[in-house]
């Protein structure tokens, strides 16, 4: 019997450059500018999360513009609308998604399809039937719906609108897709007729599936975990813990040992782990939704940063405030800053400096905070630009 590979000792601050690496945040500008950017950018991430809030700008457009400079908003909307190069489905939140990996998604939908989706068990036969005979006509908003009656909320987040609830029922089986959206305001259609297929594509076997996932997790992350490739997913451990023990036998990925992640396992493509240098000049303002920070406890191995959301926690005890973002200075999260927008006024409003880890020290504070003020004048732009 041959013995298990012994893991690849992997000092913190070599994680951190692989997975800067992995994540496309060591360069000025890895994926051009335009729509086609944003094609290449979602594609290499494997999704970008979608959320409401919007103190400042929401997480989708921030995710893209910390690795597109010239980023629009425009480049999104064209890629979902006119090129058809992403769509809008559930990862382990709502997410932009490529619309290459869209056979990957269509067992879910299928799934919710036959089986029903727990979020919409009120949806009555009526409410179907009104929404697809408006969908069949044309590409439509819930503000093109006047005549519903409305209902009770069953849970917090559910919409009191009927036609509502049996549109995203529509979305979650894969009857329809969000062709458009306008801040948060979503413009349904066929997905049949948005994407111009005769059918839909061949589903992904459950295998390609759990290949998928890894193969996800292993180009935007570097090195992962069993809880970093199924964020959020824990009926796919199983399958994919299997594949990752097979191809570490083939020797396709080599066992890592993290400093300070104890027992729990690391794995790594073998290229993955030559050294490589981030640029020190390198300053991102990052989204508290950014795939660097939205698995907090791999922020915190990694970077030494616990990453705390206080959007919902009372102000008198926040600590880095309501809608604080992560400054990534080179390799390290330096200070964390809440942010607001007046778009009125045309500011982007201090609301509160925080200095994290290395920029907690005295020497070189003065440099170090102008390189994060001159990031701040160019994120404001951002901020205020249509």
């Amino acid at each position: 019997m041959s013995r298990a590979p012994k893991p690849f000792p992997l000092p913190t601050t070599q994680a951190r450059q692989i997975w800067l690496r992995a994540q496309r945040l060591d360069t000025r500008a890895p994926f051009g500018e335009g729509a086609q950017a944003v094609t290449e950018a979602v594609a290499h991430l494997g999704y970008v999360q979608i959320d409401t809030i919007n103190v400042i700008e929401r997480c989708h457009h921030h995710i893209l513009f910390s690795r597109i400079p010239s980023y629009r908003r425009a480049d999104l909307r064209h890629a979902q609308s006119v090129d058809k190069s992403v769509f809008e489905y559930w990862t382990h939140a709502l997410s932009y998604v490529p619309s290459g990996d869209f056979r990957f998604f269509l067992p879910a939908m299928r799934e919710h399809k036959r089986e029903g989706h727990k979020w919409y068990a009120s949806v009555t036969p009526a409410d179907t039937r009104k929404v697809m005979r408006l969908l069949r006509a044309g590409p439509l908003t819930i503000r093109d719906i006047e005549d519903d009656v409305l209902t009770e909320k069953e849970h917090l987040w559910q919409t009191r609108k009927p036609s509502k609830r049996a549109l995203q029922l529509a979305f979650y089986t894969g009857v329809a897709t969000i062709s458009a959206r306008q801040g948060m305001l979503k413009t349904y259609d066929l997905m049949i007729r948005h994407f111009g297929w005769d059918k839909l594509p061949k589903p992904a076997s459950p295998k390609e599936i759990t290949a998928y996932l890894l193969d996800r997790a292993l180009r935007s992350q570097g090195v992962v975990s069993l809880d970093s490739v199924c964020h959020l997913d824990a009926p796919s451990k199983k399958a994919v813990a299997a594949l990752i023990a097979a191809r570490v036998r083939r020797g396709e990925l080599v066992p890592v040992a993290i400093e300070g992640a104890g027992k729990q396992e690391h794995w790594a493509m073998p290229a993955t782990l030559e050294p490589h240098e981030v640029s020190s000049d390198l300053v991102h303002i990052l989204s508290p939704f950014d795939p660097l920070i939205i698995q907090r406890k791999r922020t915190n191995l990694i970077f030494g940063y616990n990453h705390l959301f206080e959007a919902y926690v009372p102000k008198s005890k926040r600590k880095l405030g309501y809608f604080a973002l992560p400054v990534l200075v080179g390799d390290e999260i330096v200070a964390a800053l809440d942010l607001k927008t007046d778009r009125q006024a045309g500011k982007l409003l201090m609301q509160k400096w925080t200095w994290i880890g290395q920029g907690k020290k005295t020497a070189g504070r003065r440099e170090l905070k102008q390189k994060i003020e001159d990031e701040l004048d160019r994120f404001e732009r951002f901020q205020l630009a249509e």
